[in-house]
């Protein structure tokens, strides 16, 4: 029987997907997240997940590239395929807006890539499933987040096996479960994401790892690894998984520090961390008086559920006194951040905890 570890009700099904009115945000579908450990794979999911609720469409904004910060991350793992992967044929499989593939088109990479929801006009990108039928193969896959929404990611894994003639090398990042733990990052758990991974998930699924290790400050996780050599992970026997006991003792400690402090509450940070955050903030009944993202297809709508407008770092700047709370999102863009505003205000880093 699959053990319960965390249970969030009635988050946004898409926490990336913009809205014009506020109305339209606050009335956006939601659903339960139920974690829980499947006891013979040991795998980490979302039991209360419905698929059936997953559409996406152009409102759908997660494009993180605008900050010079995930460049560089980005830079990272260029590195890392780099050393696997250069003079060998490559498929991106889920590519979404094909900014990584391009990534990899300028620096000579024989890439094409498949993901039935892109929108671009780049004629290397199928918009297909990748499957025997979309009768595609190559030396490597890479896909980049891409398990994290996947029901059976190990039957998802075994298909593309299958669909790329048994083998070839792949690359596979996503967040990483052990880093949402240690820093008591409830505000990283949404419903888009059914499942939540560890390094040793990946080492039970991979008889042979070529490299393995963690990126963005520990916040991702990825693997290179045979995919000839995928296996159940239940042939391992898995480590029994819980949260920690004070997992979301921060939520009453914001709570408290935004009602006791009388100044402006910045979140920074329209995106899934942002939206999950000002959600609980709001739910506490701590005011959340702004939203700011870099991103200029964020800025002006709204987030899901919460219905607050997101501002440019202008915007906000024009807006709100000095010595007011950034809630900064992700600590990987603190000096981003100060840097954008001149370091004005009072920054406090969520993840930091």
């Amino acid at each position: 029987m699959n053990r319960e570890l965390y249970r969030a009700e009635q988050l946004p099904v898409f926490q990336n997907r913009m809205f014009r009115t506020a109305e339209a945000a606050q009335a956006c579908a939601r659903g339960d997240v139920v974690l829980v450990q499947d006891p013979r794979t040991g795998l980490v999911f979302n039991d209360a997940f419905r698929p059936e609720l997953m559409q996406y469409d152009a409102d759908y904004q997660n494009e993180q590239a605008v900050s010079s910060v995930f460049r560089a991350h980005l830079d990272e793992i260029t590195g890392i395929v780099e050393r696997h992967f250069r003079g060998r044929s490559l498929i991106e499989v889920g590519c979404g807006k094909a900014y990584f593939l391009e990534h990899l088109q300028e620096l000579g990479f024989a890439i094409t890539g498949i993901d039935p929801a892109y929108e671009g006009a780049n004629p290397k990108v199928v918009k297909a499933r990748f499957s025997r039928e979309a009768g595609l193969q190559a030396e490597g896959l890479v896909l980049r987040h891409v398990l994290e929404p996947i029901r059976q990611p190990a039957d998802f894994l075994a298909e593309l096996r299958e669909a790329n003639g048994g083998g070839g090398t792949i690359f596979i990042e996503v967040p990483c479960l052990d880093w949402i733990c240690a820093r008591r990052a409830w505000f990283d758990i949404f419903y888009e994401h059914v499942n939540y991974f560890r390094l040793d998930d990946f080492r039970r699924m991979f008889g042979r790892i070529l490299e393995a290790g963690h990126v963005f400050g520990g916040q991702y996780l990825y693997v290179v690894a045979d995919l000839a050599s995928l296996r159940d992970p239940a042939q391992e026997r898995g480590v029994p998984f819980a949260f920690p006991a004070d997992f979301s003792a921060s939520i009453g400690r914001f709570t408290d520090h935004i009602r006791a402090r009388g100044a402006a509450a910045v979140v920074w940070g329209g995106a899934s961390k942002g939206v999950i955050f000002s959600l609980f903030m709001q739910r506490a009944g701590a005011q959340i008086d702004c939203v700011v993202d870099i991103n200029p297809a964020k800025q002006g709508r709204y987030l899901p559920a919460t219905g607050l407008r997101v501002s440019s770092p202008e915007e906000m700047l024009a807006q709100v006194d000095e010595g007011a709370d950034i809630y900064v999102m992700n600590g990987n863009y603190l000096a981003e951040i100060r840097r954008m505003t001149r370091d004005r205000f009072n920054y406090m880093t969520v993840d930091h905890e």
